[in-house]
């Protein structure tokens, strides 16, 4: 990470230079706000914590609740997340101390004894290759807390505002500065205390949960189905004899079926126990449910095994169902998703509050973080003035996409665990089911369709390994000025910026017959995208951040062969950013592995939450300035 460029400062690096006015934003709630988020878990804190960087902007967070969450809900954390936390400088917190996922074991009735279990196999949780980040288990409140210390220390000092109730949202059409107004109830121990207050803002996000009320004021609705099954969930520190208790397994008995979880920290254990509605149906009918009664169920599954719970950290009892939102906005319903109403959309829902599904797959909290990461660049964009309004309606056109696939999946998965297989080809079927899904589950398998902000594939062949509406999926590179091995992909920042990377052609990057140069000498001339659309007094990297990816191996080329536009000067001191050159990396080259074409090198334009928005030829300049000037505005 980058940090002394407008002068050295004693003290943590990593905290931010406040902005001008953060007195005057803190303390009593404000009467106006560019954005105002109605909760603070997972989705909610995402879309903080994104517009946190965008000090200029004034975002209230709003939560019904008295503090922070102190016992999540919630704990696998995909991939995929682990890659959104990297942008935000948390990925190597959040790893630290979780427990990471590394293998699945299986376990079904011994053929000789049903009433026993027997392990059957055991399978890689992650598919080789597929991220350079682990899967892994931190508890919810964890994840929630990282996100609050990150906005702590960002030139805007956020924080949330707890003890305050939505009671309200309105939309005024005629209004252009502050057409939404939020009022609230204040709260104290869960109950209201009889005051009140109300905010004027440009843009509201409900992320308030699956009984969401800023959904219903927009009159939004969950539409969909409760299956007729029920699960327990128990977090407990147990002294037990079964061998893979620290293993992601998935045990199937005569008994029922359940889904051991480990926890980070080396002891505590998550427990998805289901509960059958003969033998349970008893206490599901009576509401008798205990964490002792669960504790039962699960011996009675994992028999001959023995599981003593010595405490319980957290339990639930939830219904397995799946229900989701036609649209994540307050636009008509008449108006298509991928086409922009005279009046653009003013308030989204994002998480629980749109998409609610049961919680074995493990992706609701990173579906809900997918959400926010998803909307909260088009928001600090367009309010920053970089970007015009016509890219909001992308949210929701975008999301509820992907959450419909999350609610087909969820079914099909919710069935896999619950299904019993019987016989030795069903129970192969059943390990290769978790194998194939494993893109899924890991949160890769994303890809957005053609729109005004991801194009058309045609330019597909010269970077196969960059699909066209899928993550930028990062590999190994050595950086050019101080030879440092790094992951390509982790010099994009939670900044709101386009990244521009340019795989070189096989040309010396100094020769004169070098694409890279020729490109280098167009971005660096009047009519550059980086002229057309960087505000006078932003940095030349802050609307869109071009990198460049060599060929040649770090020692065989210098700084001094590179273009000025690989050597911006940024701040106020007008200091040289030397990491926009990378090499190759000897074990594992780019180019190789990504399927980059040697011969003409290529563009890859990557949209701020990180997902490819196009693949071009390193001399199609018209054609990325064409691209651009949808989703960009002319200064």
């Amino acid at each position: 990470m980058q940090f002394y460029l407008d002068g050295y400062r004693p003290g943590d690096p990593f905290v931010q230079e406040a902005h001008a006015d953060v007195e005057s934003r803190t303390g009593a709630l404000p009467e106006t706000a560019d954005v105002v988020i109605v909760g603070c878990g997972p989705a909610g804190l995402v879309l903080a914590a994104q517009l946190a960087q965008f000090p200029d902007i004034r975002t209230v967070i709003v939560d019904r609740r008295d503090g922070p969450l102190e016992v999540g809900q919630a704990d696998g954390v995909a991939c995929r997340t682990v890659e959104m936390f990297e942008a935000f400088g948390l990925a190597d917190q959040l790893i630290h101390e979780g427990y990471q996922v590394n293998e699945v074991s299986f376990w079904r009735p011994d053929e000789r004894d049903g009433s026993t279990i027997v392990r059957t196999g055991r399978i890689d949780d992650v598919e080789e290759g597929l991220s350079e980040m682990p899967h892994m288990i931190v508890n919810q409140a964890r994840m929630l807390a990282y996100l609050r210390d990150h906005m702590s220390r960002s030139a805007t000092r956020a924080e949330p505002c707890y003890g305050l109730h939505v009671t309200g949202v309105e939309v005024d059409p005629d209004s252009d500065a502050y057409p939404v107004t939020v009022t609230a109830q204040r709260m104290r121990g869960g109950e209201p205390t009889g005051e009140s207050a109300a905010i004027r803002a440009k843009y509201v996000v409900g992320c308030d949960g699956a009984r969401s009320g800023v959904r219903q004021a927009i009159g939004r609705r969950l539409e969909g189905d409760a299956a007729n099954s029920s699960w327990g969930v128990l977090d407990v520190l147990a002294v037990t004899d079964f061998p893979d208790i620290r293993v992601k397994s998935v045990v199937h008995s005569e008994q029922g079926s359940i889904l051991i979880i480990p926890r980070e920290g080396g002891y505590l254990v998550r427990l998805y126990i289901e509960l059958d509605n003969e033998r349970d149906a008893e206490m599901l009918r009576e509401r008798s449910v205990t964490p002792e009664k669960l504790a039962a169920v699960a011996n009675r599954i994992l028999h001959p095994y023995t599981l003593e719970v010595k405490q319980v950290g957290w339990w639930a009892v939830y219904e397995i169902g799946q229900r989701l939102c036609r649209r994540f906005d307050d636009a008509p319903d008449d108006v298509p998703e991928d086409e922009v109403d005279s009046r653009p959309p003013r308030v989204f829902i994002a998480g629980d509050a749109c998409h609610t599904h049961s919680a074995k797959a493990g992706q609701g909290m990173n579906v809900s973080m997918a959400d926010a990461w998803n909307l909260g660049w088009k928001l600090g964009t367009v309010l920053r003035g970089t970007a015009p309004p016509e890219v909001l309606p992308t949210y929701s056109a975008e999301r509820q996409r992907v959450a419909q696939e999350l609610i087909d999946f969820d079914r099909e998965f919710a069935a896999a665990v619950s299904n019993r297989p019987d016989t030795e080809s069903d129970r192969n079927e059943f390990q290769e089911y978790f194998r194939r899904q494993g893109r899924f589950t890991a949160g890769v398998a994303v890809r957005y369709e053609p729109s005004i902000l991801t194009s058309a594939a045609a330019h597909q062949q010269l970077a196969e390994g960059f699909p066209v509406g899928m993550r930028f999926h990062s590999a190994p590179v050595v950086r050019l000025a101080d030879a440092k091995p790094v992951h390509l992909g982790h010099a994009a920042r939670a900044d709101g910026a386009w990244r521009l990377y340019a795989f070189a052609d096989r040309a010396h990057p100094a020769a004169p017959d070098s694409a890279l140069r020729e490109l280098a000498d167009f971005l660096g001339s009047t009519r550059s995208p980086l002229t057309r659309f960087t505000p006078a007094g932003y940095d030349p990297d802050a609307v869109i951040d071009v990198r460049a990816v060599l060929q040649q191996w770090h020692r065989d080329v210098s700084v001094s062969d590179l273009h000025p536009v690989l050597l911006p000067r940024k701040g106020r001191f007008g200091l040289v950013d030397y990491e926009k050159t990378f090499c190759p990396d000897p074990s594992a080259d780019i180019f190789d592995h990504r399927g980059v074409d040697r011969d003409t090198g290529c563009l890859v334009l990557v949209r701020p939450d990180h997902y490819v928005a196009h693949v071009l030829p390193l001399d199609a300049h018209e054609e990325l300035v064409a691209f651009l000037a949808d989703v960009l505005v002319d200064v």
